[in-house]
């Protein structure tokens, strides 16, 4: 059998070997650094031993992590800088103007030091981002994730009945308390000077977050508005406060703060 018959016969075999011990998937073979892998070994010859698990996931991980950030340091060894801003109170804020602006900024810099233009998501943005990316041919404009994040959180509350509803009755159940200040001590005496508003980086994040800590501390406010402390107060006898004890002792009210954050908070784990 010639060599070249041979050589295919043998790489046809291993290549079943590889696939079919997951070793590699099918698409992967496909690229360049998975050829560039195997090259490798086959330079090696016989004997080649693999790193081993905790090689890869510990030595070999840390070494590209500081590669890329010596990297990186050669194009920001300062970290984050704050560089100027612009007074924008006294004027319209149309696409046109804002593009003058991002231009003049990258003007200053130097066309050639920018690689990304990162900018809210409103349209005036975003069309100014456009404009400037067809002038500048060199760097690329981005939304700000964050603000995209906030929009779908915002999406969420708006278009979701569930979140809606449930929103709303945690900043009642919030406001509610944190504008009595009789209140205010009682919730601190059973949540043991826990509070119930959590900002966060971003409004809607805040919404929900909030719904975090209440859920965070459901068997203290349960607690709290069937004790004699509560049933004594002045607050216990009125309307107001005989809703806001209701959203609290429905079971319904805890099932639903339960779907929100399970499905808002994989997002805001990003911000």
């Amino acid at each position: 059998m010639p060599e070249d018959s041979r050589k295919h016969l043998g790489w046809g075999k291993s290549h079943r070997i590889i696939t079919a011990e997951e070793v590699f998937g099918f698409d992967r073979l496909a690229s360049p650094n998975a050829n560039e892998a195997l090259e490798l070994v086959g330079r090696h010859g016989p004997g080649f031993k693999p790193p081993s698990y905790h090689d890869i996931r510990e030595k070999y991980l840390k070494q590209e992590m500081d590669q890329t950030m010596t990297l990186l340091e050669e194009y920001n060894p300062k970290g984050t800088v704050f560089l100027s801003s612009v007074d924008t109170s006294n004027m319209s804020k149309t696409a046109d103007k804002v593009f003058e602006i991002l231009d003049a900024i990258v003007e200053r810099i130097g066309e050639e030091n920018i690689v990304q233009v990162v900018t809210d998501n409103a349209a005036n943005y975003k069309a100014a981002g456009q404009l400037l990316m067809k002038k500048r041919k060199s760097l690329f404009w981005t939304p700000c994730a964050a603000h995209c994040i906030d929009l779908i959180l915002e999406d969420f509350e708006k278009k979701l009945e569930v979140h809606q509803v449930t929103i709303a009755k945690g900043r009642k159940i919030t406001s509610y308390i944190y504008s009595r200040t009789i209140l205010i001590s009682m919730l601190r005496h059973f949540t043991n000077r826990r509070d119930l508003i959590r900002p966060a980086a971003t409004r809607f994040a805040t919404a929900y977050l909030t719904l975090g800590c209440l859920n965070d501390h459901k068997m203290q406010l349960m607690t709290m508005f069937t004790s004699k402390q509560w049933s004594s107060c002045r607050f216990a006898r009125i309307e107001e406060g005989k809703r806001i004890q209701n959203y609290v002792l429905d079971n319904r009210f805890w099932h639903d703060v339960t779907i929100c954050i399970k499905v808002a908070y994989p997002l805001i784990k990003v911000l």
